[in-house]
């Protein structure tokens, strides 16, 4: 009946948002730290060595998109940065796009050089994203916002 629908339902839901929080590259579990989450997600990543470029006192950052790295410009370079609730981060690009895991934020693809696309992060949080068309190359990046 319906009960047992909604109750099967529930479980469901609970079952996929505990899946949200794995350590598959979108969100940390609440055992992971926002490190540990960006070191797995960018563990295939060529241009990232652990480092996590602090712009915490920016009120604006710039990444590179299509830097060096992966075998070719397939690389955002800072690959990692973390930064201050409020902060600006703007992707400069051509012929790539950025699209966040959990769908927050999505570029579209643009071959004009130069293209610019900004997001304002407001909450804390880790956020894991790549360029679509070059994620099987790990062209991936991350924004640690605290």
């Amino acid at each position: 009946g319906r009960r047992t629908f909604l109750g099967a339902t529930a479980a469901t839901t609970a079952g996929l948002l505990a899946g949200c929080s794995s350590s598959d590259g979108s969100t940390p579990t609440a055992t992971e730290s926002p490190q540990q989450a960006v070191d797995q997600y960018l563990n295939e990543t060529s241009n990232y060595d652990g480092t996590i470029q602090d712009e915490s006192d920016s009120e604006s950052v710039t990444v590179d998109v299509g830097a060096e790295g992966n075998g070719g410009a397939f690389a955002f370079a800072p690959p990692a940065i973390r930064v201050s609730p409020g902060t600006t981060v703007t992707w400069e690009r051509d012929g790539h796009n950025v699209v966040h895991e959990q769908g927050d934020f999505e570029s579209e693809q643009s071959t004009e050089a130069g293209y610019e696309f900004d997001h304002t992060f407001e909450s804390a949080g880790t956020y894991l994203y790549y360029c679509a068309p070059h994620l099987g190359f790990g062209m991936r990046g991350a924004v640690i916002v605290e």
